[in-house]
């Protein structure tokens, strides 16, 4: 049993977000720290029963504002990419200034996935509330800094990697927190944040363009430091309600006491880095897959608004672009829940496969459109495909690899994601440089989720090839039965040894 108690504490944070799906982690986690600290009191075991609301309520409420207002500002990025390229006055003439000015927004996106892994153990060891605090005072440090300077290499940093890497200290917890509350209504929790989000995502981009044509980029920049300082104190009701019936921190020292400094280091090191997971051939295909198709992900994000304006001579109604993937994106996230439950074990893949491979043929559609209208229809879809692959992704990886493990896998997965999803919009930016418009990007950003979700549909059917061989061998039909557990059966802090007993 004390071996139990001491991974409860890893189990009750490490979970990660998969646009409210992969609150479901920290809601097992949750239940099995509960389960572990009554066992611990009374000697008999007995699941934890989040409050299912009260203060709960409060959470939620902060956990949208922390979605609505990060998310909403990443993905407004195309206005204030057109207002970063006219602050800029004398570059102007620079050949390679698509190029340069997309790094900004690229790098802020890729630092919330690439931290990822990292959040994980911030949240283990100092919990949701000092985590989510601490993430949104460097991402207010970051766009508040944005404002006093005009350079863009140094946006680069204050932006690019301050701000990116606050959003996602500040974003996992928002999530992680909901498992503490509920857990017989956490599917109801997560679709008030997603539908909560909203309220602010949508009409941010209307919203910049109003103000930044009023007040200019620098206060532009000091007008979203101001949702990033909210959210600093609604942080604080991160207030967690889950305690482990012993010390972890004392139990470890005792035992890593008699180890060399060497054996100390590596003990915690894959305390912390479980590689396991890649152990699993259908994890590797999949997760090679999603990062293969997100290479284009941010694309349409950073160049509708500019290419609209170029190609159609749009200016007063470019907004509208960006409040369609939003509205739509949310939506997405709301019924891809329901949806996914209703498709039994690894073929939600299915669900993933057919958003990428639309995802896909919509960006190469964009340069076909003959005018303003028909690019507001493909943004409507195109924020649908990103909503429905988004949630999806959390419970996808339970099924791969266990609700176990599927913290870890959902982390490794968004830090994979952070290098070619950085990486896209610069490459766009390049071909608008060298081509001198916007239609090889768009084309170049369709091809990623087309070959990803290529990919993606090989994974059902691996998947099946391995259970048949692994059910002629009798010796591993235990092994099976716990694999083949289904979302929610088998919580994290619940070996699954004594998952059966």
């Amino acid at each position: 049993m004390a071996q139990r108690d001491e991974k409860v504490p890893a189990a009750a944070g490490d979970s990660e977000p998969g646009a409210g799906a992969g609150a479901g982690a920290g809601a097992g986690a949750g239940a099995g720290a509960g389960a572990a600290a009554e066992q611990g009191q009374s000697g008999v075991a007995a699941p934890f029963q989040p409050p299912e609301g009260g203060f709960g309520w409060v959470v939620v409420f902060a956990a949208a504002w922390c979605n609505g207002s990060i998310f909403g500002i990443h993905n407004s990025f195309g206005i204030l990419y057109m207002m970063l390229q006219s602050d800029l006055g004398e570059g102007k003439e620079d050949p390679a200034l698509e190029f340069k000015t997309a790094w900004v927004g690229s790098l802020a996106m890729g630092m919330i996935f690439f931290c990822s892994p990292i959040v994980s153990i911030f949240t283990d060891r100092i919990g949701c509330r000092t985590t989510a605090a601490m993430g949104a005072t460097i991402a207010f440090i970051g766009l508040l800094s944005s404002s006093f300077t005009k350079s863009l290499e140094v946006r680069y940093f204050t932006y690019g990697i301050l701000f990116g890497c606050g959003s996602s200290f500040a974003f996992q917890p928002s999530l992680v927190i909901l498992g503490h509350y509920f857990k017989r209504r956490l599917g109801l929790a997560n679709g008030i944040v997603a539908g909560g989000s909203c309220l602010i995502s949508v009409p941010l981009p209307f919203f910049l363009k109003m103000v930044g044509d009023a007040i200019g980029l620098a206060h532009t920049f000091q007008v979203l430091s101001a949702l990033m300082l909210i959210q600093i104190f609604l942080s604080m009701t991160y207030r967690p309600i889950l305690t482990p019936s012993c010390d972890p921190q004392h139990d470890g020292r005792d035992k890593l006491g008699s180890r060399s400094m060497r054996q100390q280091c590596w003990a915690q090191t894959r305390k912390y880095f479980n590689l396991r997971v890649f152990r699993r051939k259908t994890y590797r295909i999949w997760a090679f897959g999603i990062a293969t198709a997100v290479l284009g992900y941010l694309v349409p994000y950073m160049n509708l608004v500019k290419y609209v304006e170029k190609k159609f001579q749009e200016t007063k109604k470019d907004w509208i672009l960006l409040v369609c993937l939003g509205a739509m994106s949310g939506l997405g996230r709301l019924v891809s829940g329901r949806i996914g439950d209703c498709i039994p074990g690894l073929k939600k893949i299915y669900l993933q496969v057919a958003s990428f491979m639309l995802l896909g043929l919509l960006c190469m559609m964009i340069p076909q459109c003959r005018g303003f209208e028909g690019v507001i229809v493909i943004c409507l879809f195109l924020g649908l495909c990103d909503g429905l692959f988004t949630t999806i992704m959390a419970p996808i990886a339970f099924e791969l690899v266990g609700p176990m493990q599927a913290s870890q896998a959902i982390g490794y997965l968004m830090g994979l994601m952070a290098v070619p999803m950085t990486a896209g919009t610069p490459i766009a930016g390049y071909l608008n440089d060298y081509f001198g418009n916007y239609d090889a990007a768009f084309y170049f950003a369709g091809v990623p989720p087309i070959i990803g979700g290529l990919v993606l549909s090989v994974v059902p059917l691996v998947h099946q090839r391995m259970l048949k061989k692994q059910r002629l061998d009798s010796g591993k039909d235990k092994m099976l039965v716990s694999e083949a557990v289904v979302n929610g059966e088998l919580l994290p802090g619940c070996p699954a040894s004594e998952a059966h007993m």
